[in-house]
């Protein structure tokens, strides 16, 4: 069965076309508006705000892996959410009658729950903070209405990562490591915060796994499991990078907000995007906890945790990778 991986050339689709071209022997194409640098004779050049491109790039009686977002915080104008998130899953869900599709694997966010309590499953209420977050439940809904249709052939799954991190990627759990392996890092906070983070090769494996599943609609949150504290993240880096494991200075929260605050001042006068603002201090200092009904699948991650984030901390801090190509995100 062919696969059109929709969003295909960025981070998580760059590693999923890699198992499927070297592992599995498997026959897809990257759809996006971006040529794949590591897939270039794969690529069909489409934009989900844009029917007719869809159209001419997905093929009959395949499979859709949409991973195609907005995603940054930092989205200008806000409406792109809607275009890309929202009347994107409309295009391709369009597309998708008209080419029989039966089965759609949709990326969606842990985002859709906001700043939800800790454990939060795939039952939790749906409260986003913003329009990332927002956007993607709405694709959600979108989708389940094309499963609906016709509920004995269609075959919906819906993954909702928690916070991606992996060796070429530059988002968020980049940016801190970074921080820490410089040794200029400074807590911020009591560090007893706990934040659920998703290592890229285990949610590419749990893509590939759920390629089997059933008729129906499969809705699953993904998280590597155990939690780290920010205080655990912080000995385990300096462990890895050979230096002592103690906890210099720690920033009252109070103060550092202010300081994001300042930030955000800086940011708006200039125009210019920083890496400090107040929403990142607060999402720094709350917990961000999540669980998952994952294991009722069978699926079993291939990665430990622990080995995900020592083998990403090696490839970025202490070995040479300087040709190699980077993915931006959050």
């Amino acid at each position: 069965m062919h696969l059109n991986i929709i969003g295909g050339s960025g981070f998580i689709g760059t590693r999923l076309s890699r198992h499927l071209i070297n592992v599995d022997s498997s026959d897809f194409s990257i759809i996006d508006k971006n040529i794949s640098k590591a897939f270039p004779d794969s690529t069909k050049i489409a934009d989900v705000r844009n029917t007719d491109t869809l159209r001419s790039a997905i093929s009959n009686d395949s499979i859709i892996i949409n991973l195609a977002a907005e995603h940054r915080d930092d989205v200008r104008p806000l409406t792109l959410y809607d275009e890309v998130n929202v009347k994107g899953a409309e295009n391709i869900c369009l597309v998708a009658r008209e080419k029989n599709i039966q089965k759609i694997i949709f990326t969606s966010s842990v985002a859709v729950y906001g700043f939800a309590p800790i454990g939060t499953k795939e039952d939790g209420a749906i409260n986003p903070f913003n329009d990332y977050g927002r956007t993607k439940y709405e694709a959600e809904t979108i989708f389940r209405k094309w499963q609906a249709e016709s509920p004995n052939e269609r075959t919906l799954v819906i993954i909702r990562p928690t916070v991606v991190f992996g060796e070429q990627n530059r988002g968020n759990v980049y940016n801190l490591l970074k921080q820490i392996a410089s040794g200029r890092f400074m807590m911020i906070g009591n560090g007893e915060n706990r934040k659920s983070i998703a290592y890229v090769e285990n949610i590419v494996a749990f893509i590939k796994y759920s390629l089997s599943f059933n008729p129906g609609v499969h809705t699953y949150n993904f998280i590597d499991k155990p939690d780290f504290t920010m205080n655990n993240l912080l000995t385990t880096v300096n462990k890895i990078m050979g230096r002592s494991e103690k906890i210099g200075f720690r920033l009252p929260y109070s103060l550092g907000f202010f300081i994001g605050k300042c930030f955000d001042l800086v940011a708006f006068l200039t125009g210019k995007k920083l890496t400090i603002s107040s929403i990142r201090v607060k999402k720094f200092c709350a917990n961000s906890v999540f669980d998952t009904s994952i294991d009722k699948t069978g699926f079993i991650a291939p990665v430990p945790l622990n080995k995900a984030l020592e083998a990403t901390v090696r490839y970025e801090f202490i070995e040479k990778h300087e040709n190699a190509d980077v993915f931006y995100s959050e």
